[in-house]
């Protein structure tokens, strides 16, 4: 079973840490083990409904002092179309994507910056300002 390390983090500023391994885009929810959580312990439902995004992280708190960079290093091949997203909060995100179309719910981005905590990230078109293809 394919255990994601997830920080899910809503329009509201709440941040859920765990494990998910159940998360699909077309569902309503999916749950999440929290980071803390004993073997014993149950894991909480989230809502889809109300989500800025779901990062696939590396590790949980990342490295707070890193910024990350917002271009692509011409040396490394791409895989799907550059893309742009400035979300609701000023949070920009630069990236490859394969599935964005402005009608689905969301889409997944892989961010420019290979040093980034993000492995890849599921954006909310909800809760975008402005998405750009580059």
């Amino acid at each position: 079973m394919i255990k994601n390390k997830i920080v899910a983090h809503y329009l509201d500023g709440q941040l859920f840490k765990g494990i998910t391994n159940d998360f699909f885009p077309g569902k309503d929810s999916f749950h999440l083990f929290s980071r803390d959580a004993q073997p014993e312990s149950k894991a909480i439902e989230l809502q889809m409904r109300g989500l800025k995004a779901l990062f696939f992280v590396k590790e949980y708190d990342g490295n707070p002092d890193y910024h990350e960079k917002k271009d692509f290093d011409p040396s490394i091949p791409l895989i799907g179309r550059k893309i742009k997203t400035l979300f609701q909060d000023g949070e920009l995100m630069v990236g490859t994507t394969n599935g964005y179309q402005p009608t689905r719910t969301g889409f997944f981005v892989v961010p420019a910056d290979i040093k980034s905590n993000n492995e890849r990230c599921f954006v909310m078109t909800s809760a975008t300002q402005n998405i750009t293809l580059i």
